[in-house]
């Protein structure tokens, strides 16, 4: 956990399989290539209430957090983040009504301030939403304390394959958190 931690710079990569969307999370190394896998997670489409959980590789013995639902599918719906022992890491919920035209979210982590997560370009999001068909218009997450102050941001490449970028400035910020939200962006925003 101290080396995930320590980490500023990640990336996530979904793999395309029938019936579950699987994730990689893996380390940026500073030539920009992927480094070690710090997490995979695994997601059945059309869960009556959603579930993820991430583990340290695809082999899926050992939980390193995950997020679930309080309750059944909803617009607006809590997504509770726990560590592998299932212990509250934070939380994050979609703002159903700010996201009719720029999806918003919030994200909570104890000790820090409450956080907004917007897509950075209106135009972009507005544009998203009538070709969503093309699955290969990219988005851009910018996540804020209250103070205004940078945390974390989510950076979707362009290309057929789903990539993110996630790079953290908020050193405090539980990196745990940070991984549920941008697996959550690919996974629940259509919702």
């Amino acid at each position: 956990m101290q080396g995930l931690q320590a980490m500023t710079r990640l990336v996530v990569r979904q793999r395309i399989r029938p019936m579950v969307n699987q994730y990689e999370v893996r380390a940026e190394r500073p030539d920009g290539s992927e480094g070690e896998m710090v997490a995979f997670a695994q997601q059945k489409r059309l869960a009556f209430k959603e579930q993820v959980t991430f583990y340290t590789d695809d082999t899926r013995s050992v939980p390193v957090l995950g997020f679930k639902a309080r309750q059944a599918i909803d617009l607006g719906a809590t997504y509770d983040v726990f560590d592998g022992a299932g212990a509250p890491v934070g939380l994050f919920r979609k703002d159903f009504k700010k996201s009719l035209l720029r999806s918003t979210w919030h994200v909570e982590q104890p000790g820090l301030p409450p956080a907004v997560g917007r897509e950075r370009s209106e135009v972009l999001a507005v544009l998203r939403r009538f070709l969503e068909f093309l699955q290969i218009i990219p988005y851009h997450f910018d996540f804020a304390g209250t103070d205004g102050r940078p945390l974390f941001s989510v950076d979707k490449r362009w290309g057929l394959r789903d990539r993110y970028t996630v790079d953290i400035q908020e050193p405090a910020i539980d990196r745990r958190l940070v991984i549920a939200m941008a697996v959550a962006l690919d996974a629940l925003q259509e919702r």
